[in-house]
């Protein structure tokens, strides 16, 4: 089995034990993101601000693996607030306009650094 650790500058470093994605044979894990500008370390905004940086963040390490946003194949997406569900799906609609992905959405108690949204995705990349 193949496997390769995929790492860019252009999104978030791994604030553990963990790797932004791992690549094996033609499927892309990408683990989950939170809003941190990876330029400045910062986490700011409400949720249509964390949306979309968490929507930048994995489209840069879909990229970075020689993929898109349209390699997905399902994304999880967690909130802390369920009641930000409309702003989120507006948002995601426009990284993800057509031939959306399978995707849960589930309310969790916390995000790391204190975020109100993460996003996980899995991709296939050819």
């Amino acid at each position: 089995m193949s496997k390769e650790i995929i790492k860019t500058n252009k999104a978030p470093q791994a604030i553990g034990p963990y790797s932004q994605a791992v690549k094996s044979r033609d499927l892309l894990f990408v683990s989950g993101q939170v809003p941190v500008n990876p330029a400045t370390g910062e986490l700011k905004g409400e949720i249509k601000e964390q949306t979309r940086q968490v929507l930048e963040n994995l489209k840069s390490i879909l990229e970075a693996a020689g993929g898109s946003l349209a390699s997905v194949v399902k994304t999880t997406v967690f909130l802390k607030n369920l009641d930000d569900f409309t702003t989120m799906n507006a948002i995601y609609q426009e990284y993800f306009p057509s031939e959306q992905p399978a995707r849960s959405t589930i309310e969790v108690s916390r995000i790391p650094r204190g975020a109100s949204i993460e996003i996980e995705a899995i991709a296939i990349i050819n």
